[in-house]
């Protein structure tokens, strides 16, 4: 037993815990097992809290099973004394299940927590219904240093289209007062080039890049695993979150074709 202290300090000066907390994929083209292995590319250790089982392919969901709550509070209990530096929680099925989530990170209170707010599949597919987001909003974005929604996601959020940039804009400090440290509001989907906004409290920061012509699934799971890497590195948010576009748009360069689908890895 004296060893196992020593073990978990000199494990934690290597390299850091990165938790990923959400839903598998049958490809791992997205979702916590993409998050798992981009953590890992990233030369940090990973750690996982499975909340949710999919069955997907290339254009639509054909299931999906959150685990009972008990499940998921006992992975959390499981890494308590193990040398967490960072979480990053995707998609959640049902209202218990991010309650669970909830629940499990406050056993880690000063802990990063990037959270993807995953609400449909690229097909387009809910895989978050409404009280899942009201879940979300109440219990677990207060919880969170930063949340990443696309602009479809952050429509669902808020109840509104968000249409270009002016509105993206004003739905920040709407997003912000869901509770969450920061929010960083991916423009992807809007015309023109790809730009993001940041907000962390009295500024917001705009974050532009050149689009590139392919597409990849797994986009928002990959941003948000590298931006926990960043944070449980020390770097503070906006070079986490700059290192973190990089890594995605390297990925998005050099993807590879499965099932019909362009994945990262």
């Amino acid at each position: 037993r004296s060893k196992r202290p020593r073990f978990r300090r000199r494990l934690a000066t290597v390299k850091p815990l990165v938790v990923a907390v959400g839903t598998t994929h049958p490809f791992a083209a997205t979702g916590m097992l993409l998050e798992l292995a981009a953590i890992r590319r990233l030369d940090a250790l990973a750690g996982a809290v499975v909340a949710g089982v999919s069955a997907q392919d290339a254009t639509r969901v054909l299931a999906r099973y959150p685990l009972p709550a008990q499940a998921i509070e006992a992975q959390f209990v499981a890494l308590e004394h193990a040398p967490v530096r960072a979480f990053s929680v995707g998609a959640l099925l049902d209202a218990p299940s991010v309650s669970a989530v909830a629940e499990g990170l406050k056993r880690f209170p000063n802990v990063p927590v990037v959270c993807d707010p995953v609400i449909a599949a690229s097909g387009g597919d809910r895989l978050a219904d409404d009280a899942t987001l009201a879940a979300m909003q109440r219990e677990l974005f207060p919880l969170c240093t930063l949340i990443t929604p696309n602009v479809p996601e952050a429509a669902y959020l808020l109840g509104r289209s968000i249409e270009h940039e002016a509105t993206a804009r004003a739905a920040l400090e709407d997003l912000r007062a869901f509770g969450a440290q920061a929010v960083l509001l991916k423009g992807g989907h809007l015309a023109g080039d790809p730009c993001d906004f940041l907000s962390d409290g009295g500024r917001v920061t705009r974050l532009h890049a050149s689009r590139l012509p392919q597409e990849l699934r797994g986009t928002g799971s990959l941003l948000a695993a590298a931006i926990a890497v960043g944070l449980a590195r020390g770097a503070d948010l906006l070079s986490a979150i700059n290192a973190a576009r990089e890594v995605v748009r390297a990925c998005i360069a050099d993807g590879i074709e499965i099932a019909g689908m362009r994945v990262a890895f």
